[in-house]
């Protein structure tokens, strides 16, 4: 358990505070309540480790800390008002005294609560665990909903015949086997399908991604991805009855419901020579991307609610049940599933992106078009992001305004690229000579400590910007 010098001086330069690293200065002292709040919240989290004696904005360097002069004392006071072992540890920093609190991850099924909360960290901030991440913990002891079973006593002709298995080998791009037990042992293999006394169960996982009719699984049918198209740019009448919900399973009708969606958006048609060209208003990658993370981030444990796809003629919105583990502003950089297998499969087929790349791609396509930043609104039980039509930069909000900037900031961060003048202008497609409205649009962001420069006594046309959290 022993920490050393070197260990320390890894953690300084690491990229970020991240779920298992916190920094505080603590000098002279630290609030033992705060100290208590942190332990469970970290936790909470997975467990870690929390620092005292280091400056916790970048460049990290040790200050030296006079607080906790007694460590096995605070360990002990730990214990007893948390009820869980906190090892404190002193390591003599050649730049001064550092206090190392070890804390372990909570139990399975299990969180800690302090004062009656049950905490996490929110970026800087101390939160309560919202209620959709506690179901997950408490539901942790339990089988996943994606293993239990949507139908039972299932004989080999009712599998191929409720499941469609030959979708799966053409996305896999591998040949359909010649003999139905392959198909049936692969599919177990998967957790698609389950031996059981009486023939097969089909999981819910196997019809949730299969099903040739949701409708066929009881339950599930409320899953299906529902597309709604709307006449104008409110929900008052629906354009042309086009209210339809996708009856197949998220894999097996995942590219048709893609077309169709695509197919509703507005579109403009010019002619060129003797051929018509049709432009969409929404790039086809940025929906097949928001879709697939919306069928892979729901809470698949809320019932009577699914994905829902509503077209309207200055926006697209997409609505997915639960609300998410990471904070929204963290979106492009870190990625967290609450159906770590269930997005696994769904990787494994293609339907969404690898780990950490699918709000990335979004950006990037959003970028291409120029279209105004994508936002995402919260309901208590909902998550909706918002794709909007392409609007002029003068008819742009200063919201949204910001929000490109700090969505534009995070891709080039986390492709390891600077943004700056020249990238704003890009994005935004300002003439050089117009430098100064890039700039002027930089500086909102910085005063909305949406982003910040990365070395503040630069020259102006030297400026690099990060985002805040970086």
């Amino acid at each position: 358990m022993k920490t050393t010098v070197e260990q320390i001086d890894r953690w300084l330069v690491s990229r970020s505070e991240t779920q298992v690293l916190e920094f505080k200065e603590a000098k002279n002292q630290y609030d033992n309540t705060k100290l208590f709040k942190y332990c469970v919240a970290i936790a909470n989290e997975g467990g870690g480790h929390l620092l005292f004696g280091v400056t916790d904005k970048h460049p990290r360097k040790v200050v030296g800390s006079a607080a906790c002069n007694d460590p096995m004392g605070m360990a002990s006071k730990l214990f007893e008002h948390l009820g869980f072992r906190v090892d404190v540890e002193d390591v003599a920093h050649p730049d001064g005294r550092v206090v190392v609190f070890h804390i372990p991850n909570r139990p399975r099924g299990t969180a800690y609560a302090f004062e009656g909360a049950y905490l996490c960290r929110i970026g800087e901030e101390l939160m309560p665990m919202s209620e959709d991440r506690l179901r997950v913990i408490f539901a942790e002891g339990r089988a996943e909903f994606i293993d239990l079973a949507a139908r039972e006593d299932c004989s080999e002709e009712d599998v191929v015949r409720l499941l469609d298995t030959q979708e799966y080998f053409e996305l896999r791009e591998r040949p359909y086997p010649s003999a139905r037990p392959e198909v049936l042992s692969i599919f177990t293999s998967k957790r698609f399908i389950a031996p059981s006394d009486t023939g097969y169960r089909i999981t819910n996982l196997g019809a949730l991604l299969f099903a040739k009719n949701l409708a066929d699984f009881r339950g599930l049918d409320r899953k299906a991805v529902r597309v709604i198209v709307y006449e104008g740019a409110t929900k008052a009448k629906v354009k042309g009855g086009k209210d339809i919900t996708d009856r197949k399973g998220y894999a097996a009708g995942f590219n048709d419901l893609i077309d169709y969606i695509h197919g509703q958006l507005p579109a403009s048609e010019e002619i060129q020579t003797a051929l018509r060209k049709t432009t969409y208003a929404y790039p086809k990658k940025a929906i097949r991307e928001l879709v697939g993370n919306a069928i892979v981030h729901q809470d698949l444990n809320e019932t009577g609610t699914g994905v829902t796809v509503e077209i309207f003629d200055d926006r697209l919105e997409i609505t997915n049940p639960g609300i998410p583990i990471l904070p929204v502003d963290r979106f492009i950089d870190e990625n967290q599933s609450r159906n770590e297998h269930f997005a696994a499969t769904l990787r494994a087929l293609r339907i969404c992106d690898e780990r950490g790349h699918g709000i990335d791609e979004v950006v990037s396509h959003i970028e291409a078009f120029q279209l105004p930043p994508y936002f995402c609104r919260l309901g208590t039980r909902h998550t909706t992001v918002v794709l909007s039509r392409y609007k002029q930069l003068r008819e742009l909000t200063p919201d949204e305004r910001i929000q490109a900037i700090y969505q534009h900031c995070c891709l080039r961060y986390v492709n390891n690229r600077i943004t700056n003048n020249e990238s704003i202008r890009e994005r935004f497609g300002i003439e050089k000579q117009n430098s100064s409205q890039a700039s002027r649009l930089l500086n909102d962001a910085v005063d909305k400590q949406k982003i910040r420069p990365l070395d503040p006594e630069a020259a102006n046309k030297l400026m690099r910007y990060v985002p805040y959290w970086a």
